[in-house]
């Protein structure tokens, strides 16, 4: 599958698009191209290739020629052509705006919203194509889709077929079906069709169907349609009908229920208007349908009965069928869909709506539970409190409460067994939902504070597996009000910085603390994501000040929790902007607790997770996080740790990425910050992350739903505890000077190419023969040993000398790699500037090869690692940002975040860590709040290696979410033999 960004796809809306059939129908393609040149190269490479098509010439006159073209499977074209017939209007209008999408890729839009439309009203049909695979068909038509159909037919633009004297109408009808067969792929389609084929992606080889399918083709393109029409037959005593229903005012709903009856009805296919139910259909041999239609309803009905079978009970002359609750509700529900499939359609009564009665749940306090907004939390709501909040069923007619004497009505009804009720002068069917609300009234779970504040944000909650809406009482409509109103509420929530702090927040900052402030005075936690460099300590420092002045803190001091590197950091911001303020640092030998009482204490991951039992015994009023990527894995022995202290405290986590690699991350970040928030985390990957994925396998959703999709509800849930600010957004950093990102490639030496090859040839031989291995260990074995070749790749495209391991004192390094000739000359150009430079690599072996190289240069350098301790870091900062060297060699994994490096306006990355969010963060250790100078950023990419197509992908990547990505490396570590192979193997630079 090939996935568009938004830019992609409207770069490809700009060419013309023609749709090439195949068999089944789903394997058909759609062949972009443009008549002055080939298809935009910077997409995903898709299936490249050269197609004899109508083009205009040079006086605008179609011309068959043979041109170069890009084709998408049909799935994958659905954004491309979504997009040109929203943007270029509807192609039977003729609709052509200069320099919008093409029109031909308009028209295959304009065909391609016939056809979603037709799936969302279960217009499609099983069959088995001309070679014999299962394929979906479009349809059973009716007229308004006939003329719909004819109407985009003759507003196709010559470009959008593949030649002049082509069937419009068929290709148009073949493009219908390839959209029918690619979108129901999933279990529903097995459910519907009892055949396992109907929901494979893959094309099935199922000749033995084709009597079968035939059969339901044969049945819905016949003379007549069945459908099935569910009628309310009133009962003869209901009050207001009759004597007898007079009398019978008093008696209880039971005593009157309706019956619920099903009338088969045959409907004309060559005139709509003719229609006849069973009854008459069969009392008589002459009328109007033709005497076929007897034998065409039994034929209908059988197969019907094959999929629901209390349908049989219509055979084998179909009369009327009384229903029972429970088959009322399966029709409503499961088997309508079921029935559809074979082209029966089940039709409600006129005067009843789809879904008009509803069920929604009502958040409303608990006993004990807090009167206002402001106490709502009070306590923390990382200890869960606030009392219960009560979670209770409320039901609806079209979204508007049922008074209680009519709530009373309904539950006497399905108490009864019944499915139908008559409100407010009309009947009402009763569906599953509601029967199920008034059958657990009253059993329902109580929610925390925070849980109950999630479902006010989002409209729903997660009852017994299944999302259900939800209405907020009115503490919770205004502490949701306050959180998502423009600037995150009043902005006069807070007047002005706290008075003890000594520093000047500009305007971003200040918004920033102004956020935390509201969480915090709500007992709420949450997550300052700006980007490193935009001041997240100062902020922090400012609202521990401010929770002082106001009297608002729970009396205890403020724990950090950073990396080692930014012991000394925070100490010197704490003095610096809180003069007075008491800090102390509890890391290191002979640390205790004694006499904390108030201020600042500092502390290591590592610490934290040996001293947990110590730090959970202190009452804090806030824990913060720092560099809160620390603990994206809440499975891990420091997430744990961390969890276990500050239950009744303030939890704010600071990061400049809060998501690496995967949704989970963030889940486990702000399940820290606001537990309860986002659900546990199985939960949230069912809730939010497989319907994310599913969007995107599927596209974009359908136009004109008027719903947000999944990310833009978890958006909506997450956005008034996360708070991301970007030095390029606007307002934010304008004093930052510009930053320059430059790709540098270089061509590998001889011995490089060499080694490439032989590393490339023998680690392939070992994949190949480890990937026919099965089970669990085979494909963990498999996995380690790309992951290894993938490494010693990017060791050979560093220099042969570590990929060789040659001893770091006596190795010859000059002349055998292209990256270290690049990186004199840039050094060169650098220096001669006056200028300072901080080198990023992965691999300390590495880095102490080119202190070596420049040492032998005669180039001042300074090296910190992994091993290097807290405190001589500190000290070559200082020595660095003092000037005494131009060169900062730097391991990427240990200095990647935290420091401030402002001296230096250059950064090579030497080797690449394939995740853009780390590169970034190592670039923000020079491109901060401090800079004064342009910043110029290097990445080191060798030619025709693997280092280039993953350049290539982190490019085609870089306008998705942040974790598009994956798990970096370890998705490489899936790829197949032959696209691994490709991956790897060594081509000629151009």
């Amino acid at each position: 599958m090939v996935w568009l960004t938004r830019g992609q796809a409207a770069e490809l809306a700009r060419c013309a698009a023609v749709f090439e059939p195949g068999d089944p129908a789903r394997t058909g393609r759609v062949a972009f191209h443009r008549p002055d040149g080939p298809p935009p190269r910077r997409l995903p490479a898709g299936e490249r290739g050269w197609a004899r098509l109508v083009v205009p010439d040079g006086g605008g006159r179609p011309v068959l020629r043979s041109v170069p073209v890009l084709r998408l499977a049909v799935a994958e074209a659905i954004p491309v052509l979504a997009l040109a017939r929203r943007e270029h209007g509807d192609p039977r209008r003729g609709l052509a705006p200069a320099g919008g999408p093409h029109p031909a890729a308009a028209f295959w839009g304009g065909v391609l919203a016939l056809g979603l439309q037709l799936l969302a009203r279960e217009r499609a049909l099983p069959g088995v194509s001309p070679g014999g695979h299962d394929t979906w068909r479009a349809g059973p038509f009716d007229a308004e889709d006939v003329e719909r159909l004819r109407a985009l037919v003759r507003a196709a633009p010559p470009e959008a077929v593949a030649a002049p004297d082509s069937d419009v109408d068929a290709l148009v009808r073949g493009f219908l079906d390839a959209v029918a067969d690619a979108l129901p792929r999933t279990p529903a389609a097995e459910t519907a069709t009892g055949r396992a084929a109907f929901a494979a992606v893959e094309p099935q080889y199922v000749p033995q169907l084709r009597a079968w399918a035939d059969e339901i083709s044969a049945g819905v393109d016949s003379g007549v349609r069945v459908r099935l029409h569910i009628e309310i037959v009133e009962h003869p005593d209901a009050p207001g009908r009759g004597p007898a229903g007079r009398a019978a005012a008093g008696r209880t709903p039971a005593d009157r229920a309706p019956v619920t009856r099903l009338v088969p009805r045959a409907h004309s296919l060559a005139d709509p208007t003719l229609a006849m139910d069973a009854d008459a259909l069969f009392a008589g041999a002459d009328h109007a349908l033709g005497p076929a239609a007897q034998a065409d309803m039994v034929r209908a009905l059988r197969r019907a009965a094959d999929v629901w079978p209390p349908l049989e009970r219509l055979l084998p002359v179909p009369r009327t069928l009384d229903l029972t609750p429970r088959e009322l509700r399966d029709l409503l529900a499961a088997a309508g869909g079921r029935l559809a499939a074979q082209g029966v359609e089940v039709v409600r009564p006129p005067d009843t709506e789809a879904g008009a009665l509803t069920a929604r749940a009502v958040v409303g306090p608990g006993p004990g539970g807090a009167e206002g907004p402001d106490a709502f939390f009070t306590g923390g709501a990382a200890a869960g409190a606030g009392g219960p909040v009560l979670l209770t069923w409320q039901l609806c007619l079209d979204d508007d409460p049922l008074t209680e004497e009519e709530a009373a009505e309904v539950t006497a009804v399905v108490e009864a067994g019944g499915s139908a009720v008559r409100l407010r002068g009309r009947w009402v069917l009763i569906g599953d939902a509601p029967a199920r609300t008034v059958r657990e009234k009253g059993t329902l779970r109580p929610l925390t504070a925070v849980e109950a504040l999630a479902a006010a944000l989002t409209g729903g909650t997660e009852v017994r597996g299944t999302e259900v809406p939800v209405l907020p009482d009115d503490r919770l409509v205004e502490i949701a009000r306050r959180l998502t109103a423009p600037g995150r509420g009043d902005d006069t929530d807070v007047a002005g910085p706290p008075a003890a702090l000594d520093a000047t927040l500009r305007d971003y900052q200040s918004r920033g603390l102004t956020w935390l402030h509201r969480l915090g005075s709500l007992g709420l936690g949450g997550c300052l994501a700006d980007d490193m460099g935009l001041g997240k300590t100062v902020q922090l420092i400012a609202l521990h000040l401010l929770r002082r002045e106001r009297g608002e803190a729970t009396g205890g001091p403020t724990l950090v929790v950073c990396p080692a590197s930014l012991l000394g950091n925070w100490e010197r911001e704490v003095k610096r902007f809180a003069p007075g303020t008491p800090v102390r640092r509890h890391h290191g030998p002979g640390r205790d607790l004694e006499g904390v009482e108030d201020g600042f204490v500092l502390t290591t991951y590592g610490t934290m997770r040996l001293d947990a039992p110590q730090l959970a015994a202190v009452h804090w009023d806030l824990v913060v996080a720092d560099e809160a990527q620390h603990v994206k894995n809440a499975y891990s022995s420091t997430a744990k740790a961390l969890r276990r202290i500050g239950r009744d405290a303030v939890r704010i986590a600071l990061t400049g990425t809060p998501v690496e690699n995967n949704l989970s991350e963030l889940w486990s970040i702000l399940d820290w910050t606001t537990p309860g928030l986002l659900g546990g985390h199985t939960r949230f990957r069912r809730r939010w992350i497989a319907r994310i994925d599913a969007e995107r396998a599927g596209g974009v959703p359908a136009a004109g739903t008027g719903e947000l999709s999944a990310a833009e509800q978890l958006a909506a849930l997450v956005s008034p505890f996360l708070l991301r600010r970007r030095k390029s957004d606007p307002g934010i950093a304008p004093e930052l000077p510009p930053k320059t990102e430059t790709d540098r490639p270089v061509p590998l030496t001889a011995e490089q190419a060499a080694l490439y090859r032989a590393q490339v040839e023998r680690a392939m031989a070992r994949i190949r023969a480890a990937g026919g291995k099965e089970g669990g260990e085979g494909a963990f074995a498999r996995a380690g040993m790309v992951l290894r070749l993938l490494t010693s790749l990017k060791q050979i495209c560093n220099h042969p000398a570590q990929f060789l391991k040659e001893d770091p004192a006596g190795a010859r390094l000059a002349g055998r790699s292209g990256k270290l000739e690049l990186l004199d000359e840039l050094l060169g150009t650098i220096l001669a500037e006056d200028g300072a430079v901080l080198v990023f690599t992965q691999y300390v072996t590495m880095a102490r090869l080119l202190e070596r190289h420049l040492a032998a240069r005669g180039i001042p350098t300074l090296l910190i690692h992994g091993g290097t301790p807290v405190a001589e870091r500190e000290r070559l900062v200082r020595r660095f940002q003092d000037g005494e060297a131009p060169v900062f060699l730097l391991s990427l994994k240990a200095a990647g975040t935290g420091l401030n490096l402002t001296r230096a306006d250059h950064v090579v990355h030497f080797d690449r860590w394939w995740n853009p969010a780390v590169e970034a963060q190592a670039t923000d250790r020079a491109h901060r709040i401090g800079q004064t100078r342009p910043v110029q950023v290097h990445r080191m990419i060798v030619e025709g290696t693997v280092e280039d197509r993953i350049a290539a992908l982190l490019e085609a990547k870089k306008e998705l979410a942040d974790a598009v990505l994956g798990s970096g490396e370890q998705a490489l570590a899936r790829l197949s033999d032959d696209e691994l192979a490709d991956l790897v193997a060594l081509r000629s630079s151009r």
